[in-house]
């Protein structure tokens, strides 16, 4: 089974890389559109494959879109950085002609992958890729529900001093500010979150985590990408085995949580199939207005995309 890498960047290359070493596809290839930068690191991690002992062939490629054809995935790491004095406007803007133009291209070859976005701002690159590959709801999703409870989830540990394995936890919302952390639904090793952090440590996480790619961003003068380009291969390695795993996702909503024709990170189960089933919970009235109040920030978001008027 092939899984194709759009941009070979840090965020790219890690993705490729945590694949390759996971040994469950039979190929996986990078592509980036500067000149041997997806060769060099490909051949460089194909080299790897005799010390870790994987057999996942690597291949990297220059802007030829022909070496993805019958990808089973695709993950889509391609667009820039918000850079100094940039407005939201502008990176939407330049993000979503790149995106736009990969997935074109990527369909052309792979009519049916599975399209996982990690592009930024990703509700927004999400709805981009959904619009632009005409491919069902199941088979187009973002990435960050993952990234957002793995940083959760690594707070967690270092506050209980646990390890990180045995937390559980639900995170929902867009993927910013506004994402909303359910401690209701977090527990360690089956033992409620609340039992074991107090309010007080437990609110200050809550709001780590939703800073958290901006902390990354203060220490390196750049974003994360080990947290990131994992999860994007988590999300690879349950939909190639089928493990039918439940993550946070971003999805298109047809109803769900209230919520319709929007880009959100809900639960779902993630299977062969891309999104199997979206679970709805039972949130309280408080869970379910930061949801909505999440959802509009989004919206308002999308609206920048619409009026772009890329698809019209």
């Amino acid at each position: 089974m092939k899984i194709s890498v759009i941009g070979a960047g840090n965020v790219g290359a890690t993705c490729a890389n945590v694949i390759a070493q996971g040994n469950y596809a039979s190929e996986v290839v990078l592509l980036d559109i500067k000149e041997g930068v997806s060769e060099g690191k490909s051949l460089d991690m194909w080299e790897t494959a005799p010390i870790l002992s994987y057999s996942t062939k690597c291949t990297g490629v220059t802007n030829d879109y022909s070496a993805t054809a019958g990808s089973a995935i695709t993950v889509i790491t391609s667009g820039i950085p918000r850079k100094p004095g940039m407005s939201r406007d502008d990176l939407i803007g330049t993000n979503a002609k790149i995106v736009k133009s990969v997935t074109e291209n990527v369909i052309k070859h792979s009519p049916d992958t599975i399209i996982i976005v990690v592009a930024n701002p990703l509700d927004v690159m999400s709805y981009c890729a959904f619009l632009t590959s005409q491919s069902p709801r199941t088979k187009v999703m973002g990435m960050a529900g993952i990234l957002d409870t793995a940083r959760y989830r690594a707070f967690l540990a270092t506050e209980i001093g646990v390890s990180p394995r045995d937390i559980s936890a639900v995170l929902m919302g867009g993927h910013g500010d506004t994402m909303v952390p359910l401690p209701r639904y977090t527990n360690v090793a089956g033992i409620p979150i609340t039992e074991l952090v107090s309010a007080e440590r437990l609110e200050a996480i809550v709001q780590r985590t939703k800073k958290g790619g901006g902390e990354i961003v203060k220490l390196m003068g750049t974003s994360a990408w080990y947290a990131p380009g994992a999860a994007a291969a988590q999300m690879c390695e349950t939909i190639v085995k089928n493990e039918r795993r439940i993550f946070p996702c971003c999805t298109w909503l047809d109803g769900e949580y209230g919520l319709k024709d929007i880009f959100l990170g809900v639960p779902v189960i993630l299977g062969s199939n891309g999104i199997e089933k979206i679970l709805e919970l039972e949130l309280t009235d408080d869970e379910m207005a930061l949801l909505h109040g999440s959802a509009e920030a989004v919206r308002g978001v999308m609206g920048i995309l619409d009026d772009m008027k890329l698809f019209a």
